[in-house]
């Protein structure tokens, strides 16, 4: 499995859809994000798809009216995307689209030694010094929070706020599953301060480590049924 790619495309309880694209771990950095992007365009349910981005670096693909997100680390490459929403302009922020999506290792114990640069006063009160799972989810959703604004420039501790962590569903999409615990932010953006948001996060095991994944997105976006 570690010189192959894995494809994995899945519904979240959020109502985004991610696809996932692991393995062929002999390859790695600039080499294998290409490779593992190419495996995704591959994958388009109405053949072959291309990423292209805006001038505020946020991707979209041609063709499609669909908001889409990316995240790459280690040997894990994945899209979350939104359905299709003809009546936004994709190349800015709205409630209607609104959402983003980041990654990080269960392992990545740097987080830790910068959680000063990305959580403000509170946020460090709030969030253990020693606890770095809960420091990896603060950190992958200002990513994300970020990514879901649309906007250059924001600060992650002025203008991205937690107002409380999502917890880890590990049981998404079994049988019988308890309902997410969502966590809460406020985007302070320059036309509509306090702008909420919501966040779930979910781990996903890659061949050889494991990444905490978390999506942020506005209460009002387009979402998927869960049925």
């Amino acid at each position: 499995m570690e010189d192959e790619f894995i494809y994995w495309p899945h519904p979240t309880p959020a109502g985004i859809r991610v696809e996932e694209v692991c393995g062929m771990e002999s390859k790695s950095g600039r080499v294998w994000e290409e490779m593992a992007r190419q495996i995704y365009c591959e994958n388009g349910r109405d053949g072959y798809r291309e990423i292209g981005y805006f001038s505020n670096g946020a991707p979209f693909l041609f063709g499609t009216q669909s908001r889409i997100s990316i995240t790459h680390t280690g040997h894990l490459f994945a899209v979350a995307s939104l359905p299709k929403t003809p009546e936004a302009d994709l190349a800015k922020f709205a409630p209607r689209t609104a959402m983003g999506i980041d990654a990080e290792s269960v392992g990545r114990s740097q987080v830790l030694k910068v959680r000063e640069r990305f959580l403000s006063d509170e946020e460090l009160t709030m969030i253990p010094p020693d606890d770095l799972e809960a420091n990896i989810i603060a950190w992958t959703a200002k990513e994300a929070l970020y990514k879901a604004a649309m906007t250059e420039g924001l600060d992650l501790r002025r203008d991205i706020r937690l107002l409380s962590l999502p917890v880890i569903d590990r049981k998404m999409n079994l049988p019988g599953a308890p309902e997410p615990v969502i966590g809460k932010a406020l985007i302070n953006l320059p036309d509509s301060p306090d702008t909420p948001m919501e966040l779930y996060t979910y781990e996903s095991e890659g061949v050889s480590d494991s990444y905490i994944v978390t999506l942020a997105y506005s209460p009002k976006c387009a979402k998927y049924s869960r049925k």
